[in-house]
């Protein structure tokens, strides 16, 4: 039986959702702040001297959240915002792929009911 690249590269993505069980979705934000003391050295207003401010944006409960992610979980939220998006892009693939196998079968039988 010949091998189906479709279904090799269908059953690698599907192998490949495993790893992703710790996703969060939505975006994680970067940005920095002044902390409005003005003995900072964030008040002269210099990127460099700004304080990074961490946070996950998502649509939660129907609305638009923002959550505030402390610097000690910033790289572990970061990591799991961008396996979402892994996993967004694997289903997306998946699909095009069983869309595609579907309509071949479909053109199949018909071709099949004709002749």
């Amino acid at each position: 039986m010949a091998i189906d690249p479709e279904l090799q590269t269908r059953g690698r993505l599907v192998r490949g959702l495993g790893m992703l069980r710790d996703m969060l979705p939505g975006s994680f934000v970067e940005r920095r702040r002044k902390c409005g003391k003005s003995y900072c050295r964030c008040a002269d207003g210099k990127p460099e001297h700004m304080h990074p401010e961490f946070l996950l944006s998502l649509l939660w409960q129907g609305k638009v959240k923002t959550f505030h992610i402390p610097a000690s979980l910033a790289e572990e939220t970061r990591r799991q915002v961008e396996f979402h998006k892994r996993f967004q892009r694997a289903a997306d693939a998946i699909c095009e792929i069983n869309l595609r196998r579907l309509l071949r079968r479909k053109q199949e039988n018909q071709e099949r009911e004709k002749g």
